[in-house]
């Protein structure tokens, strides 16, 4: 796959790099690759920064078969075209939230157990980082419900170390906009493995896109605004904490 350069994207994942710490000399970062738009995006932009930037870093992307019986072939190949090795770990994880446990509210249980699967897989390969393909628009959902569903100023960090693991997550893509990557990822035909998850599209982060996508009629800026609040507020003050143990979900797409 030739590879091409998309400025204004790289220019935002070393920002984001810069003023986090996100990839630094030696890292070995595992890269959770579901074959959505999101995470497809994120290796392949690491793939570049990897040639561009004067930091020596690895990859390894690895894939969560969960059960529902999708296609990964597509992501080996793109794999191989990137020379990033893959890994793709078989679970039954869907089969455990669905069928056994029965849950009404699923994804919890599932990004937990997925979380957990991948941070094993990433250990096994001498991975001290976890990269995740969350962007700016996941981070302002995750907020919005945190708001309304916990009552609590909250979202994700762009850099957490998990201290239980000695793993440290990392999401290269918080300042890009969701639009931007369906955008990007359509230009450069990505691979992208459709999500047969039952509850795909009808849960409360859906809501909280849907609710942000009608405040954006009246306030094309709402996004710029609330990542000014993040990046002023909750962001400045996890810099100073480093906060510890488990977060926002292991994959989004």
């Amino acid at each position: 796959m030739p590879q091409k350069f998309n400025k204004p994207l790289l220019a935002k994942m070393r920002r984001a790099s810069r003023e986090y710490g996100l990839i630094e000399e030696g890292d070995k970062i595992a890269v959770g690759l579901s074959g959505g738009k999101d995470s497809s995006l994120m290796l392949y932009a690491l793939s570049i920064l990897k040639r561009t930037i004067p930091v020596n870093f690895e990859l390894q992307a690895i894939t969560l078969d969960v059960g529902w019986k999708n296609d990964y072939s597509a992501l080996s190949q793109f794999c191989a075209d990137l020379a990033v090795p893959f890994h793709i770990e078989e679970t039954n994880i869907g089969e455990v939230v669905f069928d056994i446990r029965q849950e009404k509210n699923p994804c919890s249980l599932c990004a937990k157990m997925r979380r957990g699967a991948l941070h094993n897989i990433a250990k096994s390969y001498g991975c001290n980082k976890v990269a995740l393909g969350h962007h700016l628009d996941d981070a302002l959902e995750t907020f919005l419900m945190s708001l309304t569903y916990e009552g609590r100023l909250n979202t994700f960090a762009p850099k957490a170390y998990l201290n239980r693991v000695d793993i440290t997550l990392i999401r290269p893509m918080i300042y890009v906009l969701e639009s931007d990557i369906i955008a990007i990822s359509q230009k450069l035909d990505l691979p992208i493995v459709h999500n047969n998850c039952p509850a795909d599209g009808t849960t409360s982060r859906q809501e909280m896109k849907d609710l942000i996508n009608q405040l954006s009629q009246n306030n094309p800026l709402i996004r710029q605004r609330m990542q000014s609040a993040l990046t002023g507020g909750l962001w400045q003050q996890y810099l100073i904490e480093q906060p510890k143990g488990d977060d926002a979900d292991a994959f989004s797409d």
